[in-house]
């Protein structure tokens, strides 16, 4: 897509391409089936009402090489676009992969680290709420306590679990 930006719109100012182009490129992705005599349509009639969304394609509306032109940017934004959607289901496993690789690196770094006095305090609120024995928690990890405390909360999920 960037290769043939490049090569239309030649005599446009870089700000100029870059309006008609973004303009475009959003037609395409709402989906519009007719984007070019959509487009054409739209312009013409801002310019019968006097308020033309971009004054430097006035001119050029019927302009061979200026419609050549729109037509083969619109032609690459749908090949873009349905590259994407192809690509969907791949980017959505990585992203469920980083996902998994990232809570295993924090558990992994919460397994060499100490508990929390908010864990500990927690911890002691649920074993006196639910007269539960206390284990040990000198040696605990992090990671072993916030599993000892879902453990807790999984056996009495029926009863309420705020803490007063």
């Amino acid at each position: 897509m960037y290769q043939v930006k490049k090569q239309i719109y030649q005599d446009f100012s870089k700000t100029q391409k870059s309006a008609l182009c973004n303009f475009l490129r959003a037609l395409v992705k709402q989906g519009v089936n007719e984007v070019l005599e959509k487009f054409l349509y739209d312009e013409r009639y801002y310019i019968e009402i006097g308020r033309p969304r971009f004054e430097f394609v006035t001119q050029l509306l019927d302009d061979e090489l200026f419609l050549k032109d729109t037509e083969l940017y619109i032609k690459e934004c749908r090949k873009f676009y349905d590259y994407k959607k192809q690509q969907e289901p791949v980017i959505q496993a990585n992203k469920a992969f980083e996902k998994k690789k990232r809570a295993f690196l924090r558990d992994l770094k919460m397994k060499n680290e100490k508990p929390t006095k908010k864990q500990l305090y927690y911890y002691d609120c649920l074993c006196k709420k639910y007269n539960i024995d206390k284990i040990s928690v000198d040696n605990m990890s992090k990671f072993s306590l916030k599993e000892a405390i879902a453990r807790i909360v999984d056996e009495h999920s029926g009863n309420s679990t705020n803490i007063d």
